[in-house]
């Protein structure tokens, strides 16, 4: 939460093609049980890539994508799986001369597998 402005906005949109986000945020304070719903998850990663950055002064816009795997224990043990594929078109905020996310537009598409019943040893091994 830190690497954003102390009143970012961040929105999210589940439908990328839709005019208006489906989950709208403002402040850093707002953020946290956003991230704190990752913590439902055993294990996740996000791999950030496909970055562009302009800058322009104190301010910079930016692109990436991020597909991320979040794995969760059912009370069987079962393993799921959610595979978010994330693209953020980011507004930097240059302050104190420390740069932080303005504003965070995240497009994300979910896929969901029920069933992921194998996991390669050092997957398992996170249990």
């Amino acid at each position: 939460m830190a690497l954003f402005t102390q009143d970012t906005r961040f929105l999210v949109y589940m439908d990328a093609m839709a005019a208006e986000p489906t989950q709208e945020l403002f402040g850093r304070a707002a953020l946290a049980p956003a991230f704190d719903n990752l913590n439902a998850y055993k294990a996740t990663t996000h791999f950030n890539g496909r970055s562009t950055v302009s800058l322009d002064g104190d301010r910079a816009g930016g692109e990436t994508y991020c597909p991320a795997h979040h794995i969760s224990f059912g009370t069987d043990a079962e393993r799921t799986i959610v595979i978010a594929s994330i693209r953020c078109l980011d507004q930097f905020v240059r302050q104190g001369g420390d740069w932080f996310l303005g504003e965070r537009p995240t497009a994300c598409r979910l896929d969901r597998d029920p069933s992921l019943r194998t996991l390669s040893t050092w997957e398992a091994d996170v249990s």
